[in-house]
């Protein structure tokens, strides 16, 4: 094969991976208006759900792979 056409087929890869791990699917729950979008490799839920002593959670949490980068979730 030439090098070019190896290098494109290198690149084509790098980013079909890139996409799979890093395109979120979003997904809306029933508590009340959470918004979760999750990836692979990430995700970024926006809460708004009932809390039990009555009132709503709003915020935004972020994950990276298996830890909490962000967390400004509070009760209103």
């Amino acid at each position: 094969m030439k090098k070019k056409t190896k290098i494109s087929i290198i690149i084509v890869t790098v980013l079909v991976v890139l996409a799979v791990l890093l395109v979120p699917i979003p997904r809306w729950l029933k508590d009340g208006g959470t918004v979760q979008y999750n990836a692979l490799l990430y995700s970024v839920h926006q809460v708004h759900s009932l809390n039990l002593v009555g009132g709503y959670d709003v915020g935004t949490r972020v994950r990276v792979l298996f830890w909490t980068v962000f967390d400004n979730v509070h009760p209103e």
